[in-house]
């Protein structure tokens, strides 16, 4: 009875073993197959990016396999500027899939002759507004003080935040630019902030009374400075 447990023991033991080896080869002997090759590359989550800058930071050989090592690609996207994230899967036979995620821009800046892209810590970001044309507020100036409090609007105000026409920086605090009218918030500014400011906003639209700005800089009041006559 024991000699044949041990005999039953030693046959899992080798079909276990040669599983494993099975697990560590195959991938190795399908990579040598062209039908596994690398004929397709389907990209998701691109929005500002050109696809040929990815094929090119991936440095995919002509006889890439879909069995290849994914992680030297993930890595060599990851360091591309504008990118965040970046996952590459397979799909059978010959297709590979990138899933990426893009360094989101805030806002619009002058740079040279044109217009940069920047993020919420006012870092310029490596794409083309002309061809991915976003709808975004100009920073006019205040770097990544303006840039955060852009990123906050949009984050806790996005209705607000789709009103924006421009930013700027006056001493410690932030100046939103809206349909003509200013919008002053501290650089920290909150969702509750924001909240009040918009209301106040409503109920001056309602009693059809104009104002230039609206104060939103002090805790439990917004401050209405009119406009000229």
């Amino acid at each position: 009875m024991a000699g044949r447990r041990l005999k039953l023991a030693w046959k899992l033991l080798g079909v276990a073993a040669a599983a494993l080896l099975l697990w560590v080869a195959l991938p190795q002997l399908l990579r040598r197959l062209a039908f596994f090759r690398v004929r397709r590359v389907e990209i998701s989550g691109l929005q500002y990016l050109a696809p040929s800058k990815l094929m090119a930071a991936m440095q995919l050989a002509p006889a890439a396999s879909v069995f290849d090592d994914p992680r030297p690609l993930e890595r060599r996207l990851r360091a591309l500027p504008g990118v965040t994230a970046a996952n590459v899967g397979r799909r059978m036979p010959g297709t590979l899939t990138l899933s990426l995620d893009e360094a989101a821009p805030v806002a619009l800046t002058p740079r040279g002759q044109g217009l940069a892209l920047v993020d919420a810590n006012g870092k310029l970001l490596p794409f083309d507004p002309s061809a991915s044309a976003p709808d975004l507020p100009i920073l006019i100036g205040g770097g990544a003080l303006v840039a955060g409090a852009l990123g906050r609007a949009r984050d806790q105000g996005p209705a607000l935040f789709a009103r924006i026409d421009a930013a700027w920086r006056v001493g410690p605090d932030v100046v939103f630019e809206v349909a003509g009218r200013r919008f002053w918030f501290g650089p920290k500014l909150t969702a509750e902030d924001i909240r009040a400011v918009t209301a106040v906003e409503q109920t001056l639209a309602r009693q059809g009374r104009q104002f230039q700005e609206l104060d939103g800089r002090f805790a439990g009041q917004v401050i209405v400075r009119w406009s000229r006559a």
